[in-house]
């Protein structure tokens, strides 16, 4: 006998797959005598004899309480809140210094001019003017936060300049800093910012002191003023 096997040549006729690459389909519910027939393998009314049993999500603990539900919850966000972006009066009278900030009755300074200056990085949900270093304030400063503190607005006026704080919402907001001019604002709806913007003590731009004497108001704002204030005159009936 050869100690060399012959080399028998490769076709179609003689290759065959890889033993155990293969294994043949196993055939369920095809009867009793198969051994997978009535439930077909599943056994009896449980979790994995359900369809869709290899679906369940991640966080599926066997029907138990998830861990996540588990763990108690301490805090609560608050949806209604909003962030302001706060700026002292020595920042604005000295970037008015530095000459990358100017300002008029006509032309006050917005979150457009703040934001485009440096003097703030983010309008958040508006601009809140603080009175931290009013005794720097030598310039008369005009201008239309969101929001401003009693000091801020007194040291303000106490040069000659002005405060005005007008509520914008975040699309008002969005094109005040972009310039846009083709839209109107909308006019606050809950009851905390119509209270606080037809206050004059805040300086609001919807107190009727402000609406007569500020430049260039408009009959709409006027008009605002007197809707949301009527609530202080009208009377309302009581049952007996």
């Amino acid at each position: 006998m050869s100690a060399f096997r012959v080399q028998r040549s490769i076709g179609l006729s003689n290759i065959s797959p890889a033993l155990g690459s293969k294994k043949r389909q196993k055939r369920v519910g095809r009867g009793q005598a198969s051994g997978y027939g009535g439930t077909s393998g599943r056994g009896h009314k449980g979790q994995n004899a359900r369809a869709g049993n290899s679906k369940r999500p991640l966080s599926f603990e066997g029907g138990q309480t998830p861990i996540a539900k588990r763990f108690p919850k301490r805090g609560f966000v608050n949806q209604s809140a909003r962030t302001w972006a706060p700026v002292n009066l020595d920042r604005i009278q000295h970037w008015i210094d530095r000459g990358l900030l100017s300002c008029s009755k006509e032309n006050p300074i917005t979150a457009r001019e703040l934001l485009l200056s440096g003097c703030v990085h983010d309008v958040h949900d508006g601009i809140k003017l603080l009175g931290a270093g009013s005794e720097h304030v030598r310039s008369p400063i005009h201008i239309v936060p969101s929001r401003a503190s009693h000091s801020a607005i007194k040291a303000v006026e106490k040069q000659g300049g002005s405060v005005v704080c007008t509520y914008l919402n975040t699309l008002a907001l969005g094109d005040t800093v972009h310039g846009r001019t083709d839209r109107i604002s909308a006019a606050p709806t809950r009851k905390t910012d119509i209270l606080w913007y037809t206050r004059w003590r805040n300086r609001g731009y919807l107190a009727p002191q402000i609406v007569q004497n500020m430049p260039g108001s408009t009959e709409r704002l006027q008009q605002l003023s007197r809707t949301l204030l009527k609530f202080k005159t009208e009377a309302y009936e009581t049952t007996k």
